[in-house]
């Protein structure tokens, strides 16, 4: 039976870590032994699969600090991920393969010391996520960003998760170009999904009427994901309505969260806020970390979903709405373009309030419209982005750098 060992940084909530987890259980569908080697996993705040037993999990180097006074957060990263890299040095170093994600210093070093293959999956240029500053943190990125450039090469087998995202690499890492990198859409795993109690959602939001019509956000609270929108784009709703035809709508905001992390805690501070001061917190309800039932519940009882990051990598949220058979409101950008199908599977926008507002207003006021996109939805997922169709192609992928080995 031949070993994969994932590492990853911090096996949280989020798409990377869905990404991961779903390629753990892809191959560990097909014969493969799988591991996770990670800095940090929180029982309370992880996907369902990596706390039933399914998979083996070791966090190595918890204990590192995440920053320096509150600076250096990517140096302390690159530390606690190389020592977790030395773990398996030690002590799995037998690994046929180790797939990477997030952080690519560590491939020199597990080429150096393991006989591993290794994957490197590209969720979006590491030196791009960072956020600007001034001359000391450019001086400190540039190490950094050279590291990143540099430790790619090593990768027997790199992937990214969208053609947007292919492009952004290869204009990002010039010295890169001739790689041949491949895209692998990430998916869902539909059994899983399937498997969840579909609890009512008065159960997760007790104050909401049964006859709701529920627009429902799903991202982390990082400003990045740009969640404003949402609410932004729900009060023109308000005012493009009548009174009557407004009174049933409601907005359902559901992030990750993690109170370790300042810009969740301050973002969601700061929502709240907004939606206090425009008058509408009576119609928004946030939630902290939803559990994955809650989440699957959600999908499959609000009306539309709306995804407001601009230029996001791929996207994992819009492909569960769309196999929940509901629309998707998304902005014009990144890796939705690839996903959602304006008209038909839901409506691209550009990142403007009024603009959602006026898709908005289509999911409300014509039912069939609704209906019509969320099935054509469902079809789209079944037919592109299945989790048949990424399990195929990762298999293939994974046995060209060592063959599947059945019992």
């Amino acid at each position: 039976m031949a070993k994969v060992i994932f590492i990853h940084p911090d096996l949280g909530i989020g798409g990377a870590e869905r990404l991961v987890v779903d390629a753990a259980l892809a191959l560990h569908e097909n014969n493969y032994q799988v591991k996770f080697v990670t800095n940090h996993h929180d029982p309370s705040h992880c996907f369902s699969e990596t706390k039933d037993g399914t998979f083996d999990i070791k966090v190595v180097a918890d204990w590192f600090p995440r920053s320096i006074f509150g600076k250096c957060v990517a140096l302390c990263a690159y530390f606690r991920f190389i020592l977790a890299a030395f773990h398996i040095i030690l002590f799995d170093k037998t690994a046929d393969i180790i797939f990477v994600d997030s952080i690519s210093v560590v491939i020199p070093i597990l080429r150096l010391f393991t006989k591993s293959k290794i994957i490197y999956y590209c969720h979006y240029p590491d030196m791009l996520l960072s956020q600007p500053g001034g001359t000391l943190k450019q001086i400190y990125r540039m190490p950094l960003n050279l590291m990143e450039e540099y430790s790619i090469y090593w990768a027997h087998k790199t992937l990214v998760n969208s053609y947007f995202t292919s492009s952004v690499f290869k204009n990002t890492f010039r010295s890169l170009w001739d790689l041949n990198i491949e895209v692998l859409y990430p998916s869902i795993n539909t059994s899983n999904f399937d498997l969840f109690k579909v609890v009512p959602i008065q159960d997760i939001c007790h104050d909401i009427p049964r006859n709701a019509i529920i627009f429902l956000s799903i991202n982390r609270y990082e400003r990045k994901k740009n969640i404003l929108l949402a609410i932004e784009a729900f009060v023109e709703l308000k005012d493009m309505l009548s009174t009557q035809e407004f009174e049933p709508i409601y907005l359902i905001i559901a992030g990750g969260y993690d109170s370790r992390v300042s810009e969740n805690v301050e973002y969601f501070q700061e929502l709240v806020k907004a939606a206090e001061n425009m008058n509408i917190l009576n119609k928004v309800r946030f939630l902290k970390s939803p559990t994955d039932m809650q989440k699957v519940s959600l999908l499959k009882q609000c009306n539309c979903l709306l995804y407001t990051p601009s230029n996001e990598h791929f996207g994992i949220v819009p492909l569960e709405a769309m196999y929940a058979g509901k629309p998707v409101i998304a902005c014009n950008s990144g890796g939705p373009t690839e996903t959602v199908i304006d008209q038909i599977t839901g409506f691209l926008s550009d990142a403007n309030s009024g603009k959602f507002a006026n898709n908005m207003s289509r999911i409300v006021l014509n039912t069939e419209i609704a209906d019509r996109i969320g099935t054509n939805g469902r079809h789209r997922f079944d037919e592109k982005f299945s989790f048949s169709a990424f399990q195929s192609k990762l298999i293939g992928i994974v046995s060209e750098l060592h063959p599947i080995t059945y019992n």
